[in-house]
């Protein structure tokens, strides 16, 4: 209806009034600060100086791309010499000159977005700046003069005091942007855990090391300008190698549910079943369908479709731990390996997401969408010896369950091994499953057909399957 209106009116109400909240604290800490700031040639020089060195690495990376949602880089690394060596109004400014040009550049994406990030991290920046200044107001004091003839080998070098102070104000800058950037994608996805979007124990360690390159960058500007010019190309190297992981994790998840795609699942399935019999652990797999699937995207539309998937998706990733494996398998139906998991162990948690999508709801702006899911289990030794005879096995108990009622668990049962039917997704397997006791078929229910075998899935190209992984450390922002 308004071709000016921006996308962030479109986001829930929470979050428009988290994001215009966050701005109206940036931009009136940056009116106080241009107001109350004497500028000095020095300070103008080093600042130009490392916003140079940022749009270097900028420019350097700018090929790689950026991934969607939150990502993270190592600029930071040029905004924490801007705070702890000139005032905070040079750390309100630094990003948004860099984030400008990460915009024209690299990425075009929400605006309201690169707008929100460059003030998380202005604000960041500039508590870091008021804090060191605060803790340590000597050296500012000492530097604020001409930062071309600042003894800063003695002031650095010479008190440890000083450099712990510079750590723990790099620390500050890194925990209040996180958790800016961090309660914004928590409210623009409720579902998915704060804890998660926060820090991991190899997100801890990446951070520190940025906090570490961010203070030795901050060293070689303090004893001279030509030792930033040497700083240089370890952050670029640095630099990409965090964006290469970042969009190389982002290639192994689903885009519409973010668990594990097909391919990267296949690689790591396969890794954990040799590993299964390796060790002689029990190993189980389920194999979820969402029942009348179809009839969801013909009645509320595609995207109320996509919506369904990633909610069910979210809840699949709560009951199980992480140690075990989520993917999607195809258009509605996902596959979930258990390690260190029996028969009866497999058949509880396939029971618990059983429940859990009849409990979980989509809303509309008509209705509340709601759905059932059925479930095949097959467990590694008993019922298969392999990824794709485990996967055969359970697309017959599949199969079972949605012949049987649907919004059900059944089990793979191996003494009808000679009956050959053909599984819910068109793998050739044997019928003889038995359904999980105290269920209440519904009626007029047929078999879902023509979903592709399990055989046809191939990893990505270029990729090899890990397990474990984690986003890349650096300031995060959201894309």
């Amino acid at each position: 209806m308004w071709p000016w209106r921006c996308p962030l009116f479109d986001e829930s109400f929470p979050l428009v009034v988290y994001v215009l909240t966050v701005l109206a604290a940036y931009f009136t800490f940056t009116g106080f600060e241009v107001a109350g700031t004497a500028v000095t040639a020095g300070d103008i020089t080093l600042f130009t100086g490392l916003m140079c060195c940022g749009a270097l690495c900028v420019e350097a990376t700018r090929r790689l791309g950026q991934p969607s949602g939150v990502w993270r880089d190592l600029l930071s690394a040029w905004w924490l010499p801007v705070a702890l060596l000139l005032p905070p109004l040079y750390a309100l400014i630094a990003p948004a000159v860099l984030g400008l040009l990460i915009y024209v550049r690299v990425r075009r994406g929400a605006l309201y977005r690169r707008v929100f990030s460059t003030a998380a991290l202005g604000l960041a920046g500039a508590g870091a700046s008021a804090l060191f200044r605060l803790l340590a107001p000597a050296v500012a004091q000492a530097q604020a003069a001409d930062w071309l003839t600042y003894p800063g080998p003695k002031a650095w070098l010479m008190r440890p005091q000083q450099a712990g102070l510079a750590v723990v104000c790099a620390v500050a800058f890194i925990v209040l942007n996180t958790c800016l950037v961090a309660i914004a994608a928590w409210l623009a996805d409720p579902d998915a855990r704060l804890a998660d979007m926060l820090w991991d124990r190899e997100r801890m360690l990446l951070d520190l090391t940025e906090t570490c390159v961010g203070i030795l960058v901050t060293i070689a500007c303090a004893l001279s300008a030509i030792l930033v010019l040497v700083a240089l190309p370890p952050v670029i190297l640095l630099q990409r190698s965090l964006l290469h992981s970042q969009l190389k994790a982002q290639a192994r998840t689903d885009p519409k549910t973010g668990v594990l795609n097909a391919g990267a699942w296949q690689g790591e399935a396969a890794l954990a079943i040799a590993r299964a019999q390796r060790h002689r652990e029990p190993l189980a797999l389920l194999l979820a369908d969402v029942d009348h699937f179809k009839m969801v995207n013909d009645t509320h539309g595609h995207l109320t479709g996509d919506a369904v998937l990633r909610t069910l998706a979210t809840e699949m990733r709560q009951q199980v731990r992480e140690s075990d494996l989520v993917g999607r398998f195809g258009g509605e139906e996902f596959v979930i390996l258990l390690t260190a998991t029996g028969v009866a162990e497999a058949c509880q948690v396939a029971e618990r997401i059983r429940r859990g999508a009849c409990v979980v709801k989509v809303l509309t702006p008509d209705t509340i969408v709601g759905v059932t899911v059925s479930i095949g289990v097959a467990a590694l030794g008993s019922h298969g010896a392999d990824l794709f005879e485990l996967l055969a096995a359970a697309d017959i108990a599949l199969y079972r369950a949605k012949n049987t009622g649907r919004d059900r668990v059944c089990v793979y049962d191996p003494a009808d091994k000679a009956s050959g039917a053909t599984g819910a997704t068109g793998m050739t397997g044997v019928p003889g499953m038995m359904g999980t006791p105290g269920m209440t078929p519904a009626s007029g229910m047929t078999p879902a057909s023509g979903m592709t075998p399990a055989s046809g899935m191939t990893p990505a190209s270029g990729m090899t399957p890990a397990s474990g992984m984690t986003p890349a450390s650096g300031a995060p922002q959201l894309n």
